[in-house]
């Protein structure tokens, strides 16, 4: 939803198409960063990344795979309620994402980033951690795809800690941070687990509540919307 002039309306095509470009496109290629950089990714990428580690396939299969299984959740979480052309959006989203965070970590790597000195890609690591929660903040406010990771987010976000960014970023870590102690267990050794992953476990929620209101402030939950009206 856009509100203007203290009105509400709902996204053009245009509208949405711009802002779903936007925030596939950066969420991919932040991911990509975070994983390239060798310090740490974001925790659900951690986590995949973690189990291609002991699983066969490429990392994109996992990662779509992984979001197969999410959205099942979801669905259970809001069984009443299900839109099914919704849930195939998320999957088309989730396809595109998995298979783009890939291309970028592969480009990214071949241009050297993971060979850059300590304290840049230390640098380049935040700034794709960042990078991810504003491209989080903007497509859960368009809601007509999400990828069922963030979707799980913004769901407990919504029905369990009222709204809260921070808090349903941390309740829904838990699966990844389970997964991830899981391969630990398995292989004696954590990927993509470093100062990166710490700061998006504790940070990540705080930016993508600071991103509502700062980046593209115009643009609104539909789910927050619903419940002033």
């Amino acid at each position: 939803m856009i509100e203007e002039n203290g009105r509400k309306r709902r996204l053009t095509a245009r509208e949405v198409i711009f802002y779903l470009a936007i925030s596939i496109v950066l969420n991919s290629f932040a991911n990509g960063l975070a994983v390239a950089s060798n310090l740490g990714s974001a925790v659900w990428t951690a986590s995949a990344v973690n189990l291609h580690g002991i699983l066969p396939g490429s990392l994109g299969t996992i990662l779509f795979t992984y979001a197969i299984l999410v959205q099942v959740i979801n669905l259970l979480i809001r069984w009443q309620t299900v839109d099914w052309r919704a849930v195939f959006a998320n999957l088309l989203f989730a396809f595109l994402f998995s298979y783009l965070v890939q291309f970028w970590t592969h480009l990214l790597e071949y241009l050297g980033v993971t060979h850059l000195p300590w304290g840049l890609r230390l640098i380049l690591d935040i700034l794709g951690i960042g990078g991810i929660a504003l491209a989080t903040s903007i497509y859960q406010r368009v809601d007509v795809m999400l990828h069922p990771n963030d979707e799980f987010s913004y769901l407990i976000r919504f029905k369990f800690v009222h709204g809260s960014a921070a808090w349903g970023q941390y309740l829904s870590y838990v699966i990844p941070v389970v997964i991830i102690g899981y391969c630990f267990g398995r292989t004696g050794h954590l990927l993509a687990v470093n100062i990166g992953t710490f700061f998006a476990l504790f940070c990540q929620g705080p930016i993508i509540g600071w991103a509502d209101q700062r980046i593209f402030p115009k643009l609104k939950h539909r789910l927050f919307l619903k419940s002033r009206s």
